[in-house]
C-alpha cells in the first residue's frame, strides 16, 4: 500500500495512469503497481488517455506514468498538452533511451521523476509513492486556498484594510492612525473579521490570509 502520513488521508485509492505503447511493459508494470494496492488505468498511447480524460472528468488522486517514445505523441509532448488542459497529476517519465537533454526537458516541464528502462521495481514504486504524496498535498493546498479565498471574500473593504495592517504587524492604534478612524472602530473591525474568517487566533488569521494570497 502507498505509505502516507496521517494528514494525507485519501478519499479513494490512488490511480496510476500508465501510458506505454508496449503491451508487455503495460502488463508487467500494471501487475507490479497492483500488488501495492494501486488502481492502474493502462493506455497504449497519449491520444487514448486524452479521450478517457475527456469522457471521465477530473482525474482521481494518483500520477501519470508516461513512456517518452510513443507513436502519435511523445511522453514529453503529452506532458505539455495535459498541463495546458489543467491536469494536475504529477508525471513520471520512462524511457529506454535515457539522455541528459531529455531529462533536462522533462524536469523543466515539471516532471516529478524520470526513470530509465528496464525499470527497477523498487525504484518505480518509490517514485510513484512520492508522486502520489505530491498530488495529495497539492490537492490539499488547493482546497485550503479555495476555502481561504471564500472566507476572505466575506470581509468588507474596511475589514481588508484592517487585516492588511494586522499582517504588517501594526497595533490597533497604528492602524487607526493610518486609516483615520478610532482605535475602538479598529477593534470592532478586528472582531468582525475574526468571526467571518472563523479564526480563533491571530496566527489562524495570518494562515488564512497567506493561503488566500497563494491561490491568486
Amino acid at each position: 500500500m502507498i505509505d502516507l502520513s496521517p494528514g494525507d488521508a485519501l478519499p479513494l485509492e490512488p490511480t496510476v495512469y500508465l501510458v506505454d505503447d508496449d503491451d508487455a511493459v503495460r502488463g508487467a508494470l500494471g501487475f507490479l503497481l497492483g500488488t501495492v494496492g494501486l488502481n492502474v488505468r493502462p493506455f497504449a498511447d497519449g491520444l487514448a488517455l486524452e479521450r478517457a480524460l475527456d469522457a471521465g472528468g477530473p482525474p482521481a488522486i494518483g500520477c501519470l506514468l508516461l513512456d517518452i517514445r510513443m507513436p502519435h505523441i511523445s511522453g514529453l509532448q503529452l506532458q505539455v498538452r495535459l498541463q495546458e488542459r489543467g491536469v494536475d497529476l504529477p508525471v513520471i517519465l520512462l524511457t529506454g533511451h535515457a539522455d541528459v537533454e531529455l531529462c533536462r526537458r522533462a524536469f523543466r516541464q515539471g516532471a516529478a521523476d524520470f526513470l530509465s528502462k528496464p525499470v527497477d521495481g523498487t525504484e518505480l514504486l518509490e517514485a510513484v509513492q512520492r508522486a502520489v504524496r505530491q498530488h495529495v498535498r497539492g490537492r490539499q493546498r488547493q482546497a485550503a486556498s479555495g476555502q481561504a479565498r471564500e472566507r476572505l471574500s466575506r470581509l468588507t473593504v474596511r475589514e481588508h484594510e484592517v487585516l492588511r495592517g494586522m499582517l504588517n504587524g501594526q497595533t490597533s492604534k497604528q492602524i487607526a492612525r493610518a486609516l483615520a478612524i478610532s482605535a475602538r472602530t479598529v477593534e470592532t473591525h478586528r472582531a468582525s473579521l475574526f468571526t467571518k474568517l472563523e479564526a480563533d487566533s491571530l496566527a489562524e488569521v495570518i494562515r488564512i490570509a497567506l493561503a488566500g494570497e497563494a491561490a491568486v
